[in-house]
């Protein structure tokens, strides 16, 4: 496929418009429909190096291009420009610095300028005229905090009007910022006052993500962290509090993420905020500033190393209390690439705002071929939301599952059940400063469907030997509860093994779930995502030594798996030799199930036995095998025992670079999904993406 090079252009009419928040929403699309997707600053403030965005996306989404390469001018060399009234001159700096960049992209995002140079009026002018110049169709976004529906409904018009007339393409209008209570009203305005525009999209103000975080303080202040959890410092900051009362008085003015400024000699009040943050009658303290360079008595000091339990970040700050203070209250809230909870929030909030792949589909994207890491987690995350599904996650005691369970919420991408003491998961959530109150929260022990998921496995285990009341105790762990949840279609999938031991998590399958028909195993494969493509590998992870008939079963399922997840499958059934060059037990094992294969499936593409340079390698596969249609661009690999399999996957992990997502469980009749214990939060939430999207071709929707 021919890849047309594109571009837009985001920006805004003046100052604190939430540019940066669309500029995301907009790069995560295009990450995952984009091969060689790029940032194009036109002006940056000193440096590209220094500039914020140019940061985050780098660092968020991997742009394969340098600092230098994704900027037009500095704002200095701009002023001399515009003051010398060389306005050609600049524009055509900026356009061969863009030309430049275009040359080695498949699409560009442009954002704006930060409004820190001339007026604003001016500043509007210099990015529509640039982004005429660059023949980058434009997105502009008005500030609606503060401004009523009247007057945000004639600055659209106005705009869009004044934009026409400068001949200037615009794909969108953006309103950012807006009252929650005024969003639906002001979209009816927008309807019935501007017939025949471009759309209009608005954008509710979030408060939370209106906060900066403790780390942003920490960072403006230029403080040392003396004490507390580093974690800590991603909670948000909702409002500040001068420790300057008597202790009594002072715990009775703190407020849920309190950011408490005071001297550092000022041991009652130190130590007052730390028990309170630990008490469950006071609120939750977001962290501790000592001011003046005073440090706390050697006491208290000792105290506050020695208390493990408390997670308040303690800061400690040159300035004085007065100083620290306004300085704490000009800190304005941006987006940090460690902040994964603002980031999610802030993706969540556009794409429940704009429809943002309709916007790029009118400026024209063309998706390529060649699918990097980051646009098939892309695509998990889009094929998961299409259908709305429910897993269950049983270890929701677990930091990671209760983070990963936050991001699925915030992202929309479905909806979540908690096991586990509902008393100990609440306090877990709360001590890790997370938002989970569309998260349902169930405890086996307690729950009214333990009776029922009890009798359903008595009934499923009897002639087992299970007894009603061994099935009573039974269905109170946690992976039996899951298990029986997802089988008696009360969640439609469930993803657990973060603590867990595999066996613990698929065991209560094999149990009472049991296999697709025709399927006589439960295998695995693993999703390989390298440079330029998905492979899948199977199976890696459960199936030791598979026979003749689980191979055939495993590569079966495996190419359903690849089906399923927008890969065609073409298999290679992996052995030492290709073709009939070889023999013996091993090399037949591996004939004989291709045979079945192809038996069972007429259909399907599948070669073997083949070798792995055979089957990937276009030209090994013209010497070894010519004329087959699998040699040469396989895209499922089959390995014949568990040994290579897992050794194989590794090895092209570690010597590719490669993403590895999985292992993806198959041939149940219900998902369910297992997790490394070494699992990551992005990887949670990639399993339980991969979860749902499983869920939906079983068509079932819960309750």
């Amino acid at each position: 496929m021919i890849i047309v090079s594109n571009s837009l252009y985001i920006t805004s009419l003046e100052e604190q418009s939430g540019k940066m928040l669309v500029a995301l929403a907009f790069m995560e699309q295009l990450a995952g429909r984009v091969e060689r997707v790029s940032l194009f600053r036109p002006v940056v403030s000193r440096d590209a190096r220094s500039d914020v965005l140019t940061n985050l996306m780098m660092e968020l989404y991997g742009l394969p291009f340098s600092h230098d390469e994704m900027y037009g001018v500095t704002m200095e060399d701009a002023k001399v420009l515009l003051a010398a009234g060389a306005y050609e001159e600049l524009y055509s700096r900026i356009l061969e610095r863009y030309r430049a960049l275009e040359s080695k992209s498949h699409f560009v995002l442009c954002v704006g300028t930060d409004y820190s140079g001339v007026s604003a009026a001016m500043e509007f002018g210099f990015n529509v005229e640039a982004a005429r110049n660059l023949g980058s169709p434009l997105i502009p976004i008005i500030n609606g905090r503060g401004k009523d529906q009247a007057t945000l409904a004639n600055a659209v018009h106005a705009l869009t009007e004044s934009l026409e007339e400068k001949k200037c393409d615009v794909l969108a209008v953006i309103v950012n910022r807006i009252d929650r209570d005024q969003r639906e009203g002001l979209i009816d305005s927008m309807k019935r006052g501007l017939p025949g525009t471009k759309p209009v999209y608005v954008i509710p103000e979030e408060p939370f993500m209106e906060k900066p975080t403790v780390r942003e303080v920490a960072g403006a202040l230029g403080a040392e962290l003396i004490g507390g959890d580093a974690k800590w410092l991603e909670g948000e900051v909702k409002n500040v509090k001068i420790g300057a009362m008597e202790l009594p008085n002072y715990l009775d003015h703190l407020e849920d993420g309190s950011l408490v400024i005071v001297p550092g000699d000022r041991s009652d009040i130190i130590v007052g905020t730390l028990a309170a943050e630990r008490s469950v009658n006071y609120p939750r303290v977001a962290g501790l500033v000592l001011t003046g360079s005073l440090k706390p008595a050697p006491q208290v000091v000792r105290l506050i190393e020695g208390v493990k339990a408390s997670p308040v970040p303690v800061l400690s700050v040159k300035a004085d209390t007065f100083n620290t203070a306004m300085k704490v209250n000009n800190v304005r809230p941006s987006f940090a690439a460690q902040n994964r909870r603002k980031i999610a929030g802030a993706l969540g909030l556009a794409e429940t705002s704009m429809d943002v792949p309709g916007i790029l589909e009118l400026a024209a994207v063309t998706r390529s071929e060649r699918v990097t890491p980051l646009m098939f987690q892309y695509e998990l995350v889009r094929r998961a939301k299409q259908m709305r599904k429910h897993i269950v996650l049983p270890e929701g005691e677990e930091e990671r599952i209760l983070r990963a369970a936050e991001i699925v919420l915030i992202r929309d991408i479905c909806d979540i059940t908690l096991l586990g003491n509902e008393e100990q998961v609440r306090a877990k959530i709360a001590a890790l400063g997370l938002s989970l109150d569309r998260a349902r929260i169930v405890d086996p022990q307690t729950s009214e469907m333990l009776p029922m998921f009890a009798d359903a496995y008595y009934e499923a285990r009897k002639q087992k030997g299970i007894s009603r009341d061994m099935a009573l105790d039974v269905m109170t762990d946690v992976s039996y509860f899951g298990t029986m949840m997802v089988r008696l279609g009360h969640a439609d999938g469930m993803v657990s093994g973060s603590i867990h031991t595999t066996a613990h998590t698929i065991r209560p399958s094999l149990e009472f779930v049991k296999t697709k028909p025709g399927i006589s195993i439960v295998s695995s494969v693993s999703f390989m995502c390298l440079a330029d493509r998905v492979l899948v590998y199977g199976d890696c992870a459960i199936v030791p030594d598979p026979t003749v008939e689980q191979l055939a079963d495993i590569a079966i399922s495996s190419a359903a798996t690849a089906a399923i997840f927008g890969i065609e499958p073409r298999v290679a059934m992996l052995s030492y030799s290709t073709g009939e060059s070889g023999s013996g037990p091993d090399v037949d094992r591996v004939r004989d199930a291709t045979r079945i294969v192809r038996e069972r499936c007429p259909d399907l593409k599948v070669e073997g036995p083949i070798q792995y340079d055979a089957a990937i390698d276009a030209t090994v596969a013209k010497l070894k095998l010519p004329g087959s249609e699998v040699a040469g661009n396989a895209t499922v690999f089959i390995f014949p025992d568990l040994n290579a399999g897992n050794n194989a996957y590794k090895a092209v992990q570690r010597a590719t670079n490669a993403v590895a997502i999985g292992p993806v469980l198959q041939g149940l009749n219900k998902p369910v999904n297992d997790l490394s214990r070494g699992a990551l939060v992005p990887d949670i939430v990639n399993n339980i993406a991969i979860t749902a999207i499983q869920a939906q071709e079983d068509g079932v929707t819960t309750p």
